[in-house]
């Protein structure tokens, strides 16, 4: 009997003593990132196409956002440790909150780099946004490479306030090269969920109770919502309900509860798990030209209206980037400033009767998924933790 409770003792002992050396292994070998980025979905989105390439690696993954902003909404879906900062715009306007914006700036560059300090990654990925600046600077007094991602023609200024403390700096256009350090531009592309690429079209019939016997149109305003493309649609709904049925991803806050009962018609603030299907089912999509965005159709070969923010409310990248993909045959651009009701519903139709040129051209396009080349990056900068 003796003997054995010493077995069972020593056996206890060792179960005890392999669980810490597989722990330290566990440890040692397994790399962490941080991801971040925020304030649209289109600074989130290209992260989350990252997760499935991130895991498959065994990268421990963690998200540092803003308290409250898009980006913990979308992210926490996915089981993702998120860890919020404080966080602030810097403008190039007048407005009240730029004397009170600089101080919660610095308390998130604390926070940040409290936050780094303790979850010790060995890469941060950001694609920009306000929050990001306080983590990439933190991480770089911290030692810790940063790699951010700039989806414009030209940086915003964020990523610019990011560039003395990124290691490496991916871009979407060959145009943006110029504009960036030299030795750190790589131009990448834009991350493309692949989920979006094994969408449903009778799945998305069968939830939006649509027929089959009339062509869908998309309009995708952004996650914040665009009232002009929103106002603009709702005043054609007459004519287009005639040949079409309209699926309406108006924003948060934006829907109209007015026109709930229209045939044809359906309203969402924002689609997450049902939006692959309704890109398979779109035939023609009207959009912001987010560079996020454009690429999204362009993987998908949706031919597409695109009505870019006006240079009097933006930089004027989303006209370049519009500008660019008309050139390239993939897209008819309208000015928000010129549009009108009879021209938007007149290349409503025209795209739609020549939708398969606009499909062609898209198909022989040598742009390629960018999340291999990413991936290589992050794998290549990072650093083993010790």
């Amino acid at each position: 009997m003796f003997s054995d409770l010493t077995s069972i003792i020593v056996h206890l002992l060792y179960s005890i003593t392999t669980t810490k050396v597989n722990a330290k292994i566990w440890e040692v070998t397994m790399k962490r990132i941080i991801l971040t980025g925020g304030g649209t979905a289109g600074h989130v989105t290209p992260n989350i196409a990252l997760l499935p390439r991130l895991k498959e690696l065994q990268y421990d993954i963690h998200y540092i956002g803003s308290y409250n902003g898009i980006e913990k909404e979308l992210i926490e879906q996915f089981g993702i440790p998120y860890h919020g900062i404080a966080t602030g715009k810097l403008r190039r306007y007048f407005s009240v909150q730029n004397f009170t914006d600089p101080f919660r700036v610095l308390k998130g560059l604390g926070d940040a780099r409290k936050l780094v300090k303790i979850l010790k990654p060995d890469v941060i990925f950001s694609k920009g946004g306000f929050v990001s600046v306080p983590v990439v600077l933190a991480g770089k007094s911290c030692h810790v490479p940063s790699i951010i991602h700039e989806s414009d023609m030209t940086p915003g200024l964020a990523n610019k306030l990011s560039f003395s403390a990124a290691t490496k700096i991916c871009c979407n256009f060959p145009e943006t090269l110029r504009y960036l350090p030299e030795g750190k531009a790589v131009l990448t592309g834009s991350p493309i969920r692949q989920e979006l690429l094994i969408g449903d079209k009778f799945k998305a019939r069968e939830f939006l109770g649509f027929t089959s016997d009339k062509p869908v149109i998309l309009i995708i305003g952004g996650s914040l919502g665009a009232v002009a493309v929103n106002n603009a649609v709702r005043a054609i709904l007459p004519q287009l309900l005639k040949k079409y049925q309209v699926i309406h991803l108006c924003g948060k806050g934006r829907l109209d509860p007015t026109l709930n009962h229209l045939d044809g018609y359906m309203q969402y603030e924002y689609i997450k798990d049902e939006l692959k299907d309704l890109f398979a089912m779109a035939d023609v999509v009207i959009s912001r030209a987010g560079a996020n965005a454009i690429c999204e159709l362009l993987a998908l070969h949706k031919p597409n209206i695109l009505i870019p923010l006006p240079a009097s409310a933006s930089r004027g990248d989303q006209i370049l980037n519009a500008r660019s993909f008309e050139r390239q045959g993939f897209s008819v651009v309208l000015e928000e400033e010129t549009m009108t009701n009879e021209s938007l519903l007149a290349t409503v139709d025209q795209v739609y009767e020549n939708r398969q040129k606009y499909i062609d051209a898209m198909k022989q396009s040598s742009q390629q998924n960018s999340i291999d080349t990413i991936i290589d990056l992050i794998e290549s900068v990072s650093r083993k933790r010790k």
